[in-house]
């Protein structure tokens, strides 16, 4: 059977426009869905991104399609791919173009970068501010916010370290648990001692504006905590279903898992980003990509010499 493409790449961020420009580089016949806006647009910058440290999220993607275009065997296409078919070598694809119509083709490798998606709090303020004020990294807004009075949103362990992490940038810093925090006699102690405040009463809202930023934390009871920023660690789940409906491995929470060379537990199925399971950053989720791509080439090429 002659295929389509050599690797369809679901997901136009910063993982699978990385791994369309490796495979570009190795003369690889690649489509790059662009499904829509990352996970990452509402963020003012990227931040930690070797030479492109603060730029905006949407200043890089563009940078990232640009450069795909020096290598014809790369197209880049607005396309929602709404299901995956496993062939006996590889795949077909079938979902709907940017403009609605139907689109259908057939690969040989398939790589997941569609990302994940945050599950936040049902308050109000907290959607309205992701992003710009309400945060989930301090590696990559840590650095902006520092030295200000800033809280940590969560319960329980999870939320404990979060904040002692977060007193690396300020040390003026507020737990905040919307209810019983279900901490350990420990756990208070670990906070006490770091100077780290506890707030167990439940949140009314986030007042502020994405303009103006994060005011104050409300609660229930008519008291405010001041605050600049808010950081929590939301549950989070898959953007997209194609690697579940297709029957690959997740882990327990959630994310796609992978073997050492990117490939999930489909044969011909691979995965990249922050839909994989370790630590989430634009960075990170480039590499991976690119690591991806190098694995799908070495395996196709194996192919291609037998």
């Amino acid at each position: 059977m002659t295929y389509d493409y050599d690797v369809l790449v679901v997901g136009a961020g910063s993982a699978g426009l990385s791994a369309a420009l490796t495979l570009g580089r190795c003369r690889r016949r690649v489509l790059l869905a662009d499904g829509g806006p990352t996970r990452n647009a509402p963020s003012p910058a990227v931040h930690s991104f070797f030479t492109r440290d603060g730029i905006r999220p949407a200043q890089l993607l563009q940078l990232g399609h640009e450069q795909l275009a020096p290598y014809p065997e790369v197209e880049a296409k607005e396309l929602k791919i709404k299901r995956l078919t496993k062939l006996a070598h590889g795949f077909r694809a079938t979902g709907e173009t940017g403009q609605g119509l139907p689109f259908e083709a057939t690969t040989r490798r398939v790589l997941l970068a569609t990302g994940i998606e945050d599950i936040l709090p049902p308050l109000p303020g907290f959607r309205e501010l992701w992003g710009g004020s309400v945060l989930h990294c301090p590696y990559c807004h840590g650095y902006e916010v520092r030295d200000q009075p800033l809280a940590v949103y969560g319960q329980g362990k999870a939320v404990v370290g979060l904040a002692l992490l977060i007193s690396r940038w300020s040390a003026n810093v507020v737990v905040v648990t919307n209810g019983p925090g279900h901490l350990t006699d420990y756990a208070r102690q670990r906070l006490r001692r770091q100077g780290i405040g506890l707030r167990q009463e439940p949140i009314a809202r986030l007042v502020g504006t994405p303009k103006t930023g994060l005011r104050c934390v409300e609660f229930t009871d008519g008291t405010f905590l001041e605050c600049k920023a808010l950081f929590l660690h939301p549950p989070q789940e898959q953007r997209s279903p194609l690697a579940a409906d297709l029957g690959a491995r997740l882990t327990g929470k959630g994310a796609v898992w992978v073997d050492k060379n990117a490939q999930t537990t489909v044969p011909g199925l691979y995965a990249a980003g922050d839909m994989v399971p370790g630590q989430q950053q634009a960075l990170l989720a480039a590499a991976s990509g690119s690591k991806a791509a190098i694995c799908m080439n070495e395996a196709l090429t194996k192919e291609d010499v037998a």
